[in-house]
C-alpha cells in the first residue's frame, strides 16, 4: 500500500507565514496539468508494485483548478496505478473556493475528504498572515462542503500567532467544533527562514509568542479537542473516531508514498525521491519528454532508523522496539533506550509493553527530544 501526493504549486497571494514551494502566477496552471499528467506514467514505473491507497491533493493552493482538471488527474492516476477498492481522495481548499457548485463537482470527480485551510476566525490574525479570505467565508465554506455532501471534513488552525490571545484561540476553536467538523490539524505557528514573518522578525517587527503563553495554548487545544470527543492521535492531528487522516498514516506509518509536481517527495522504504523546486525547469523537462525533473538518494541504515524515529514519535502510537530489533538490530534498541531513559525517568515519555510514547507534556517538547534520537554514526 502506498500514498500517492500531488502538489499544485500556485497560490492566488502568498501568505506571510508559508515556506512551500508555489508561485502566486497562474499563468501556467494548464501547462502544469500537461506535465504532472506525464508524471504519472514515468512514477508508475518506479513504483511497478504499489497500491495507491490515498490520494492527496496538497499545495500551494489545489482549490486553483478546475473540477476538470483535477478529474482527469484522478483517473491517469486510476490508469497506471493499482488503486484500493477503499481509495482515500483527500483535497486542500481555501475557503474562497469553495462557492458555488464548486464543492459538489469535487464530489462528482471522486473527491471524498476535504481539508480547508481556515487558519483562524479572527480579522485580526488573517488580516497578519495575509489569508485570501474572512471569518464570514470560512463560515460558509464549512457549511457549504457540508450541503454539498461532504461527510469528511478536516479544517487546519494555526496557534502561537503574535498578538493571538488564549481568548481568540480558545474562540476559535469552539467556533469550528460548532460547526461540527470530523478532523482538526493545529499547528504552533513556525518562523520559517525566507518568509516575510522570519524577515519582519529578524527586524523586530514581529515577535514570536512567549513560550508560558504557547503553553497555554497548547493545553486549550488539548482539553478542548478531547472535551469533544477528539483523539490526538498525531502531534498536530486531532480526529474523531474513524477520521483519521489515513493519506498523513502513510507516512507516520513508514509506508511507501509516491510525490507529483515540483518540489514532492517520494520514498520506497530504501530511496528518496525528490522533484525540482521549479515550475519552468519542472515543466520544460516533463513536457519535452526529459526525466532529469528529480534526484534521488539510498537510505542508510542510519538514514531509514531517524526516519522512523521522527515519524513514529509523532504519533499516538510511538515505537516499537521490536520493530526496531527486527529492522535495524539489537545495537539500535539498546541506544534507543539509553536516548529515552532520561525521558521515561521524567515522564515526558512512558513506556508500555515494548512501545515508547511522548506523554502530553512531552509532545509539547517533541522537536527537541526527536532529535535527541537521531544517530549520526553506528
Amino acid at each position: 500500500m502506498a500514498g500517492f501526493y500531488v502538489h499544485i504549486p500556485f497560490c492566488r497571494q502568498a501568505c506571510r507565514y508559508c515556506d512551500f514551494h508555489f508561485s502566486v502566477s497562474i499563468q501556467q496552471k494548464e501547462n502544469m496539468v500537461k506535465a504532472l499528467l506525464k508524471e504519472i506514467p514515468h512514477k508508475a514505473e518506479l513504483f511497478e508494485n504499489d497500491e495507491i491507497e490515498t490520494l492527496y491533493f496538497g499545495g500551494g493552493t489545489p482549490s486553483v483548478l478546475d473540477t476538470g482538471e483535477v478529474e482527469i488527474l484522478i483517473e491517469t492516476v486510476k490508469e497506471y496505478f493499482r488503486v484500493s477498492k477503499d481509495l482515500e481522495i483527500s483535497f486542500e481548499a481555501n475557503p474562497d473556493d469553495l462557492k458555488g457548485e464548486y464543492p459538489g463537482r469535487l464530489i462528482a470527480s471522486g473527491v471524498k475528504r476535504i481539508s480547508i485551510g481556515i487558519q483562524s476566525f479572527s480579522g485580526e490574525d488573517l488580516s497578519l498572515m495575509r489569508r485570501s479570505h474572512n471569518s464570514s467565508q470560512a463560515v460558509e465554506a464549512i457549511n457549504n462542503v457540508k450541503e454539498a455532501g461532504f461527510k469528511d471534513i478536516n479544517c487546519d488552525l494555526i496557534y502561537g500567532i503574535p498578538g493571538m490571545t488564549s481568548e481568540t484561540w480558545e474562540k476559535n476553536l469552539e467556533t469550528l467544533m460548532g460547526l461540527e467538523i470530523q478532523h482538526i490539524s493545529a499547528y504552533h505557528l513556525t518562523f520559517e527562514p525566507g518568509t516575510v514573518f522570519d524577515h519582519w522578525r529578524k527586524k523586530q517587527r514581529l515577535f514570536p509568542v512567549e513560550e508560558e503563553e504557547s503553553l497555554r495554548q497548547y493545553e486549550i487545544l488539548k482539553q478542548k479537542t478531547e472535551k469533544a470527543g477528539f483523539v490526538h492521535y498525531e502531534i498536530s492531528n486531532f480526529a474523531l473516531p474513524g477520521f483519521f487522516s489515513k493519506h498523513n498514516l502513510t507516512y507516520w506509518k513508514n509506508k511507501n508514498y509516491i510525490g507529483i509536481g515540483p518540489s514532492a517527495h517520494s520514498y520506497d522504504g530504501k530511496r528518496r525521491f525528490w522533484n525540482i523546486s521549479s515550475n519552468k525547469k519542472y515543466m520544460e523537462m516533463l513536457n519535452f519528454n526529459s526525466y532529469n525533473y528529480y534526484d534521488s538518494e539510498l537510505l542508510s541504515i542510519i538514514d531509514m532508523y531517524n526516519e522512523y524515529m521522527l515519524t513514529s514519535l509523532r504519533t499516538m502510537w510511538g515505537i516499537d522496539l521490536l520493530e526496531i530489533q527486527d529492522r535495524f538490530g539489537d545495537n539500535y534498541v539498546k541506544y534507543t533506550m539509553k536516548i529515552a531513559e532520561s525521558y521515561l525517568r521524567e515522564e515526558l515519555m512512558i513506556k508500555s509493553n515494548n512501545k515508547i510514547r511522548l506523554t502530553g507534556r512531552g509532545i509539547f517538547l517533541s522537536d527537541q527530544i526527536i532529535r535527541e534520537f537521531f544517530r549520526i554514526d553506528e
